[in-house]
């Protein structure tokens, strides 16, 4: 089969994206195949948490009310729909989308993906609440050549919503199971996929320089769509009309985000980042090329959530003068009142909000946090909440909170695992009911170490100026477990002559103090003119665990952006 090109859209990034996405891109132009994405880290917990509650739950739930209004649509069109919105549950959520459909009267053939749920696997440990397999898209493949119009998978890679369908367009795997000759087009549809997965980020959503931009225009992004082509190549584009923008800056950012080395490694196949090259192709056009496959890694990815003990927080409001003093009184007052029933963890973070002089209270006050953890919900909840209420009338002057204190809530831990990939059953379940077997692809055994480039030649000395680093560089940032990662760039040659030299580890770690001490990793891509920073254990136990004020990273590039340094004239 050779068809061309293959458009495949996104209308969901995240459990909670916008809801008339689908509805938009079903009407707003054709497509092939719409999908959505809707699991994360901490999504995984939430759902988990419903599956104990009621059995019968465990999917995204506002996937069936925007199939509801779409279905029909969908189908007069012959778009077919691949999503993982089946989390925890991808047969029960399948059996809901048939019943909607004959309750609707639009004939549907739903088919669903599982294998994915390892919860059964013995050595995970005690508390595990969910164990899911990061799956490749073979078993989406089998589904749509079984006719299926709806494809509903548990956990997958998220570029795994783009790879299953190209390989059913294009019959990629025709060659047979050690597949040499589509490795490239398979990493080009991963690159493709990273770039859609995240909705409305690839055309302008949380983009550095957004301001550049008609603020009209950036009011609603529409969502991504690929035009993906047989050898892997693709355009990445949005459907005309709807708002935002997709120039070389918004697929940057978005290939940056939540990666780590320049071997991308995924179930499928191991795409190489720093094969990818962009071009503009017209107005809200980038062309993607030139991307590299390695046979992927033997071992599959494992996500665990763990019930990781219980957490409150309780914020003091510090007003006037004598910020300081008055948080280290109330610190000394609450650690008075715990006593022996203090928690195993107690973090006070004084956030200096308050403005000398100020013309408004809200803007002469500082906030004092404090974040406790203990296995013991008692003592987080009742015990915490009555030693800050009862200083009421006995603590510092303008005592005051942002808001009572709770009663603790549980919190989870995510942790990665790693599994072979011939022992994890892959398991396609066809419309007609038949459970067809996903062979495991043909792996590497070892990859040769990557050369790391050399960076451009440095500037010429010039004259400089202090000013912000996001004057010249964007930046994108991200979780995976407990680690961030912050991707950077420049638009220009020059700049990134600059940059290469002037961004270093030890640099980062001087405008990011947080990370000092931590391991920090630097990795080059020339051809997006950009850097990639891995800082492990910056996120502690991972965003479930809510560790920092930002559990999820994402305002780290932006930090990173508003920290001056010497920037030569000649960039500014």
């Amino acid at each position: 089969m050779t068809r061309a090109p293959f458009r495949i859209a996104n209308a969901s990034g995240f459990y909670g994206d916008r809801h008339d996405a689908l509805r938009e891109m079903l009407t707003g132009g054709p497509v092939d195949v719409v999908t959505g994405d809707y699991l994360a880290e901490l999504t995984m917990l939430i759902l988990g948490r419903d599956l104990m509650k009621d059995p019968r739950t465990g999917y995204a739930k506002t996937f069936l009310r925007q199939l509801e209004e779409c279905l029909g649509t969908a189908r007069d069109q012959g778009t077919k729909l691949v999503v993982n919105a089946g989390g925890l549950n991808p047969a029960g959520l399948a059996d809901k989308v048939r019943e909607l459909a004959d309750r609707l009267g639009v004939p549907t053939r739903v088919a669903h993906v599982e294998g994915d749920d390892l919860r059964a696997r013995p050595g995970w440990g005690e508390g595990v609440l969910t164990a899911n397999a990061y799956l490749g898209g073979q078993g989406i493949t089998a589904c749509l050549r079984a006719g299926a119009d709806v494809v509903v998978t548990g956990r997958v890679t998220d570029a795994a919503l783009v790879t299953g369908p190209a390989t059913w367009w294009f019959d990629w795997d025709a060659e047979g199971p050690e597949r040499p000759g589509y490795l490239d087009p398979l990493a080009g549809a991963v690159v493709a996929g990273h770039v859609l997965e995240c909705g409305a980020q690839a055309t302008g959503g949380n983009y550095a320089f957004f301001a550049e931009h008609d603020p009209r225009t950036m009011l609603r992004p529409g969502f991504p769509l690929a035009e993906l082509h047989a050898d892997g190549s693709s355009v990445i584009t949005k459907h005309p009309g709807t708002g935002g923008v997709v120039d070389l800056g918004t697929v940057t950012a978005q290939l940056l985000y939540e990666t780590g080395s320049v071997r991308y490694p995924g179930p499928d196949v191991t795409a190489r980042l720093d094969s990818v090259r962009l071009a503009q192709d017209g107005p809200d056009r980038v062309r993607i090329e030139g991307v590299r496959g390695e046979a992927p890694p033997p071992a599959l990815k494992v996500g665990l959530c763990r019930i990781g003990g219980h957490r409150n927080q309780v914020e003091f409001v510090l007003t006037g003068l004598d910020i300081e003093a008055k948080a280290a009184h109330v610190q000394a007052q609450m650690d008075e009142a715990l006593g022996k029933h203090r928690p195993q963890e107690v973090r006070w973070e004084l956030v200096r909000t308050d403005r000398p002089d100020a013309a408004t209270e809200e803007t002469a006050s500082a906030l004092l946090r404090l974040v406790v953890r203990d296995a013991d919900p008692e003592l987080v909840g009742r015990r915490l909440s009555g030693a800050a209420v009862e200083l009421g009338l006995s603590g510092y002057p303008g005592f005051t909170l942002t808001a009572p204190p709770g009663k603790g809530a549980p919190y989870g831990v995510f942790e990665a695992a790693y599994v072979p990939q011939g022992e994890v059953a892959h398991v396609a379940v066809l419309p007609d009911g038949t459970r067809q077997a996903v062979a495991a692809p043909a792996v590497a055994r070892e990859l040769e170490p990557v050369q790391p480039p050399s960076p451009p030649p440095p500037l010429p000395r010039g004259s400089v100026r202090r000013a912000p680093l996001g004057l010249v560089a964007g930046a994108r940032s991200g979780d995976k477990g407990g680690d961030a990662n912050v991707g950077v760039w420049v638009r220009s040659d020059t700049a990134w002559r600059w940059l290469a030299h002037e961004l270093t580890v030890e640099r980062l770690t001087q405008l990011l103090p947080e990370a000092a001490g931590l391991t920090v990793t630097r990795h080059l891509l020339p051809e997006l003119r950009a850097l990639n920073f891995v800082i492990e254990g910056l996120l502690g136990e991972g965003v479930a665990s809510q560790h920092r004020f930002d559990p999820q990273a994402k305002g780290l590039g932006e930090w990173l952006r508003s920290r001056r340094v010497e920037i030569p004239e000649v960039l500014l």
